[in-house]
């Protein structure tokens, strides 16, 4: 009787061009996220070769005067994307992955990002996750909303009862088929993935399946719940789609709006003109006033001259080094005030599959907002050190040829960003058993009248 199900099911001809449908969608997705990946690629690719260029033109022609040399020199900090990440880009689209820095100051500089079409951002990214969390639900809910309706609109349902000693058990190997169903769609995309995109096994990419075939059980239990509730199809049809709109449209809408008034950031604005007027400023004010202030920064550059009569480089990035420090009170707010916000979003979204999917498959992928704000803090500390480097060479009138050219090549970001198993599992997971037993005890109950 399960095989004659399963194989009714799955004749249907419906069923055969929701499958294909999806399938198609999901494989242009792959593409999207193999075609950014590529992109990402070709990006780390260009600024090494530009770096190592910039570096040869310039030192050929400023050879006698190191620091005006580092006003132009650049170097890049990249964040390499992780092959997963063609699965999930995320937010990686609008946050750049690569800074390329000069030695002056960094708060003007670490948040720049590229240009992009307002209209590609508005609707974003295509990539599989996308269609694992926005589609497949409607796929779910376009299989399961009348399985047991219809048995009853048909009037087949007294003899199912008759013929199965356990009506629940006939009802959940009718899900079962359907899950099957699903799961086999998502495992042939996934292996698809791996295939197209050239995925290697990882703890990754493990978890991004296993927070996809979750997921995906999330929205059999909801399906299983408004089963139980025996109404009829287009009810039960209305249900589940007000319950994808509330999951997965207007509970994120509403959280995110919240999130924004409740931490607001003002400093992003008054980070980038502190900096500004902090460093500008300084042209008219006392030249030893600024020093000091720099030596209480550096105090191991007390022992350099700067008041000397040609022009002095230690000065002019002395005030380049004050324009960060007046920003960094502002700076830390506004990092402290993301940082909130994502605790908060990632706190709230343990009570929403969706949310929580979508901060797992971003997170698995390196894509969210809490690992570029690692990767900025990394970036200011790879600033400090080249600034350490170079600042005794320009303060101490280096020769521009003694230095080692040849060792200033890109560096890379190293997250360390492992995979919080307990944390991605228990929700789904509570979240499947409550909905789960809600849904038996109900069907029970109107089984019982």
């Amino acid at each position: 009787m399960y095989r004659l199900a399963f194989r009714n099911f799955i004749r249907s001809r419906s069923v055969i061009i929701a499958l294909v449908l999806f399938l198609l969608v999901g494989i242009v997705s792959i593409f999207i996220g193999k075609q950014f990946l590529e992109k990402q690629q070709a990006a780390i690719e260009a600024v090494t070769q530009l770096q190592k260029e910039q570096i040869e033109r310039n030192v050929e022609y400023v050879q006698d005067q190191f620091g005006l040399l580092m006003y132009y020199l650049r170097f890049a900090y990249i964040n390499p994307p992780d092959p997963v990440t063609a699965l999930a880009i995320g937010q990686q689209d609008v946050n750049s992955s690569i800074q390329y820095l000069t030695i002056r100051g960094l708060e003007g500089q670490r948040y720049d990002t590229g240009l992009y079409n307002p209209y590609n951002q508005l609707t974003g990214n295509l990539d599989l996750s996308f269609v694992i969390l926005f589609f497949f639900p409607l796929l779910i809910i376009a299989f399961n909303f009348n399985v047991l309706s219809q048995e009853s609109e048909l009037g087949t349902w007294p003899l199912v009862k008759v013929q199965v000693n356990q009506p629940l058990r006939f009802i959940l190997q009718k899900l079962g088929i359907r899950l099957i169903v699903v799961l086999a769609l998502l495992f042939t995309l996934l292996a698809l993935a791996i295939l197209i995109i050239g995925l290697p096994p990882s703890e990754r990419l493990a978890a991004y399946i296993v927070t996809a075939v979750l997921y995906i059980l999330c929205w059999f239990a909801v399906s299983f719940l408004v089963i139980a509730l025996r109404r009829s199809s287009s009810v039960s049809a209305l249900l589940l789609l007000c319950t994808w709109v509330m999951l997965c449209l207007l509970v994120p809408a509403i959280i995110n709006n919240y999130l924004t008034v409740r931490y607001p950031v003002k400093e992003a604005y008054s980070t980038f003109i502190k900096q500004r007027d902090g460093y500008h400023t300084k042209w008219d004010k006392n030249a030893d006033s600024t020093m000091q202030a720099f030596f209480g920064h550096y105090p191991q550059f007390r022992n350099y001259v700067w008041n000397s009569p040609k022009f002095n480089y230690m000065w002019y990035y002395a005030m380049q080094q004050l324009g960060d420090d007046e920003s960094a009170p502002d700076s830390e707010a506004m990092q402290r005030k993301l940082r909130q916000r994502q605790q908060s979003a990632g706190t709230t979204a343990l009570f929403f599959p969706p949310m929580h999917a979508q901060l797992q498959f971003t997170g698995i992928a390196g894509t969210g907002l809490e690992q570029h704000l690692h990767y900025l803090d990394s970036t200011a500390v790879f600033h400090e050190n080249k600034k350490l480097h170079f600042f005794p060479k320009i303060f101490g009138d280096s020769a521009v040829i003694g230095e080692n050219w040849a060792q200033h090549v890109p560096q890379y970001f190293q997250p360390a960003n492992p995979v919080k198993w307990a944390l991605l599992v228990m929700p789904f997971i509570i979240f499947v058993t409550m909905l789960g037993a809600a849904g038996i005890l109900i069907f029970n109950k109107n089984e019982a009248k």
